[in-house]
Formats: structure tokens, sequence, C-alpha cells
């Protein structure tokens, strides 16, 4: 891995040995705090004959260098001569096998941004049919329905009389991301009044090529992060309607560094957000405004005065964590709360990306749910949020996709403040 990091501003700063920077190895599944070191495998049985002296002081060199820490390049000269050159050699073995993983993780990029160009088409049929501007087709529907059957053999097909024409579908996006424990955490009751206009959510591969000139315009990427890897989240927004604020576009972008980490895989360098124009202060869903009296020593006149605080917020996403310029001068625990923001932000881009946005019907309809179990003892422990029932007198409420999805995170959120879980408010940069 890189030994820098890179601030919001573009500037170098030096990597504390004890903050991680998020990777996809090293990111979590379930809200987890990092880990500060692995178990590194041990070389004892080397050297199996005890007699012979020369064979036990290799063996024991061996094994400090396995456990090696800072002072590993003591540890190393400590080998005989004919050793420590065949290792120089597997580390020149290991260069070219870099390389090449270099190679292939840029291609993959390259293929990447391939088929999501091929699925474009898709996501705007997906758009129209949400937006009630195209009715589905006959054969839409028989493939879903299949599908559906399929699944499950008690489906029961809908039924309509007559002609039908295009029918939207209401809170579409709010609902799915509802769905994702993740981002369920995040929105909070007074944001759902801005994210019932999300329209779409569509992703770009990064770095973009000077004949993508619209998206471009979109993505305001810095110069010095023109080549880099990475990815946008660009979310549409009905602004015309939209009370709070007057962007149509709100964009996420992560970006990784230019060459993989010593894992084989991107390394992170930072993530930037949008701007979001408030069309009025009490609008503003990242802060809440405290009026309190003030009174004058002198005259012994009171005044108000008003003080914006900042609050928990899905749209403080857009301002997402950093890297701290000094990591040294940060006590263990700030540097631990910094790696847990950075991870989870990291995280919840990756989730947007890979699941949400390629399968948002499954997570519109809850059936997401039932492969979001990655927990590896089985249980429904994802990003930290246990989905229970609610109680009997609401099981029998049909409240819709929208309803239940609401109920199921709020109950999350209560039972995660009742342990004393603590939600991260970029707001864990995430990352890409």
């Amino acid at each position: 891995m890189s030994s820098t990091d890179s601030t919001p501003s573009g500037s170098a700063i030096p990597m504390s040995q004890s903050l991680t920077a998020p990777t996809p190895q090293n990111t979590p599944l379930n809200h987890a705090p990092i880990s500060h070191g692995l178990m590194r495998p041990s070389v004892a049985a080397i050297s199996e004959d005890e007699e012979e002296e020369d064979s036990a002081g290799l063996s024991d060199a061996l094994n400090k260098l396995a456990l090696k820490g800072d002072d590993g390049d003591e540890e190393e000269e400590e080998l005989p001569d004919d050793v420590r050159r065949s290792v120089e050699a597997l580390k020149g073995v290991q260069v070219a096998q870099d390389e090449l993983t270099n190679k292939f993780k840029w291609e993959m990029q390259e293929l990447e941004k391939k088929y999501n160009a091929l699925q474009e088409p898709l996501y705007e049929r997906r758009k129209a049919i949400i937006s009630g501007a195209a009715a589905p087709t006959e054969d839409e529907i028989k493939k879903g329905v299949e599908k559906s059957q399929e699944e499950d053999e008690e489906y029961e097909v809908a039924k309509v009389e007559g002609e039908t024409g295009p029918a939207a579908i209401p809170s579409f996006w709010l609902t799915a991301l509802r769905v994702h424990p993740g981002y369920a955490e995040l929105i909070t009751e007074r944001d759902e009044g801005a994210i019932k206009y999300l329209t779409d959510i569509r992703i770009a591969i990064l770095p973009l090529k000077d004949d993508e000139t619209a998206l471009k315009d979109l993505i305001k990427v810095p110069d010095d992060c023109a080549k880099k890897p990475g990815f946008s989240l660009l979310f549409y927004f009905d602004a015309a309607q939209n009370p709070h604020f007057s962007d149509e576009i709100l964009v996420k972008t992560y970006f990784y560094l230019e060459k993989i980490g010593d894992m084989g895989d991107w390394v992170y360098d930072r993530a930037i957000g949008s701007t979001i124009h408030w069309k009025e202060d009490e609008m503003d869903l990242t802060r809440e405004f405290e009026v309190k009296r003030q009174r004058n020593k002198s005259t012994n006149r009171t005044r108000l005065v008003r003080k914006a605080l900042p609050t928990e917020s899905f749209f403080n996403f857009f301002s997402p964590p950093a890297a701290p310029e000094n990591p040294d001068e940060q006590t263990e625990e700030e540097i631990e709360s910094i790696e847990e923001a950075l991870q989870m932000d990291y995280q919840l881009g990756e989730e947007l990306k890979d699941k949400v946005i390629p399968r948002a019907i499954d997570y519109f309809t809850g059936k997401a749910l039932e492969f979001e179990d990655m927990s590896e003892d089985g249980s429904d422990d994802v990003f930290g949020s246990d989905f229970d029932d609610e109680d009997e007198e609401d099981e029998d409420e049909d409240d819709g996709p929208v309803g239940k999805a609401i109920k199921a995170s709020r109950a999350a959120k209560k039972k995660g403040a009742a342990s004393g879980a603590q939600n991260v408010n970029p707001e864990e940069c995430k990352q890409q």
C-alpha cells in the first residue's frame, strides 16, 4: 500500500502506521472497527533437525523475519548471503507479478466501463417505467412474472381489467435505499421529504475519456485526479418539485491511486461530493437551527440569536470524511474513529455501485435482504443492523413497500440506540 494519502485539496500527506486506507480487501461487510494487526504465518516447522546448529540458526532467522515489524530489514540481514540473494530475487519476481496485476486491474476497469455503457439503455428503460413516462410491455411483464413464479410458486399475478397505460412507482428510490441496512441508518425522517424526489441513480467509471464530454460537465474531476481510476455515483432529482435544493444532479466520486497496493487491489485515495444548493436555510437538511436569547451586559437588553448546528442526514454523504493532515498528532481513539468513518463511506459507495443500482428492483421489493446475509455466523447482521419482525399488531397492516421498508429501518435504528450503538455520520472515505 502506498505510504502517502491525499487530502481533499490534493496535497499528499503521510499516512500514520495506524491509519488504514480502505480497500475491497480490508473493508468488512459488517459495521466493525478496523483490525490493527494480523497474525502472520510462522515458519517454525521449516527446520525439523534440531541437532544441526546451522539449520536451527537459519530457522530462527526465518522466524524473526516472518514476524518482523519496523525492523524487518535488520532481521533480513541476519540471513546467510546466499539465502538473502534468493529472497531478493523473489522480490524481483514479485515486482513483475505486480506489474501484470496492475495491467490486469486497468483492463478490468475498461471492461467495467464497457458493460456499464451496455446497461445504459436498460437503465433508461427502468427510469421510464418508474417515472410513468412509458408503459411496460407484455414481454417485460411476462418475464417478470415467470421470474417471480420461479422463486415463489404461490406468487399471485397482478390482474388489471381493460386497457392500461403507464403507472409510475412512487418513492421507488427512497424505498430501495431504505431497504439497504447501511443507507437505512443514514436516512432520517427529515430526509424523506427530499429523497422522494430522487428519480434515478447512475454509475460512471473513471477515468473519463476525452470523448465523454457530457459526463465531464457533470463530474468535476480535479486536475490531479484526471487519470486516476475510480467511479462516480450520479443522483438525479426532480428539482422543479423538490422544495429543499435546486440541484438536478448530485455527484459523489471515489478515486483510487493509479498503482495497486500490496494486496493486489486498488488503494483508496479520496472522495469528493457535490456542493448542495439549498433553496433556503431552513431547507438545509444537514443543519438544525437553534434560537437562543442573548442579554447585553451593558444595556441589559435581550436579543434572539439564531445558530446553525450540524445534524445527522443522508445528505452528509456528499461531504465525505477525509484523512487528517497530521495523523501522528491524533489520539488512538481519534484515528480509530476516522478509520471507521473512511471505511463506512467507502463501503457505502461500493454497495451502491455493485448492488443497489444494478439490482434496484430487488431492494425495492425487499428480496435483496435474502442475499444481504453476508455475516460469518449466518445471521442477518449486515452493516451492524438487524431487521427484527415488527409487533404483531403491525403485521396485518398493508402499508405497501414504502411503509414496510421505513418501519423496518426505524426499528433497526431504535434497537441500535437501545444497545448503545453509535451511527456513523459523515458524515465511514470510503471509499473510491
